[in-house]
C-alpha cells in the first residue's frame, strides 16, 4: 500500500514555456485534478500517455500561509471506488506533467490545458527548510507564485486564460 499521509516543502513560479529540451512531446503525465467544491478535497486522476495506465487519488490538502509546506492525505483508488467520485468530475483543471533536471535540482513542470492554455507553472520541492529558503531561481523562472492562493487549483478552476493574463498583468 502507497503511503497515506506524505508532506511537501515547495515554491512554485510561472515559467514562458518548457525549458530546452523540453518539448510537448516529451515523456511527461497527465493530470485531471477535479476539485470538491468548498472543501480541501480533490480527485487526482493520473495517466501515463506511454502505459496509458491510470492511477486515482483522493486527496485532503492542507496548505500553509506561505504556500510552502502542504500536508497531504491521500487514498488510492479502485475503479470501483472512483466510479463512485465520477459525479464530482466538472469542476476539473487538466495539465501535462513534465519531469525536469537542471544544475541538479528537479522540477515538476506543469502546461495547463484549455481552458487555461499559457499557463505554465514550475514546481520546485525540497527536502528541509534551507534548501527551500536558500533556493536561486534560474533565468527560466519568471516569477514566484507560491503564497498567491489565485493560482491554487481550486481557485482556477471556472476561470479563463484572459482572467489568468489579468492577474499576471497585475503583479
Amino acid at each position: 500500500m502507497d503511503k497515506a499521509t506524505r508532506k511537501e516543502l515547495r515554491r512554485t513560479f510561472l515559467i514562458a514555456d518548457l525549458p530546452e529540451p523540453l518539448t510537448r512531446a516529451s515523456a511527461h503525465v497527465q493530470l485531471f485534478d477535479d476539485y470538491i467544491a468548498n472543501t480541501r478535497i480533490r480527485l487526482r486522476s493520473i495517466r501515463d500517455p506511454e502505459t496509458k495506465q491510470w492511477t486515482r487519488i483522493l486527496q485532503q490538502r492542507e496548505i500553509n500561509d506561505t504556500g510552502k509546506k502542504i500536508e497531504y492525505a491521500e487514498i488510492f483508488l479502485n475503479n470501483a471506488e472512483y466510479e463512485r467520485f465520477e459525479i464530482f468530475e466538472g469542476t476539473e483543471i487538466r495539465k501535462n506533467r513534465y519531469p525536469f533536471e537542471y544544475e541538479g535540482q528537479m522540477y515538476e513542470l506543469d502546461v495547463l490545458l484549455w481552458p487555461l492554455w499559457g499557463l505554465n507553472i514550475a514546481i520546485i520541492n525540497f527536502e528541509n527548510e534551507d534548501e527551500l529558503n536558500d533556493f536561486v531561481p534560474p533565468d527560466f523562472l519568471i516569477s514566484e507564485i507560491t503564497a498567491d492562493k489565485f493560482f491554487y487549483g481550486e481557485n482556477l478552476v471556472g476561470r479563463s486564460i484572459e482572467e489568468v493574463q489579468a492577474k499576471i498583468a497585475a503583479n
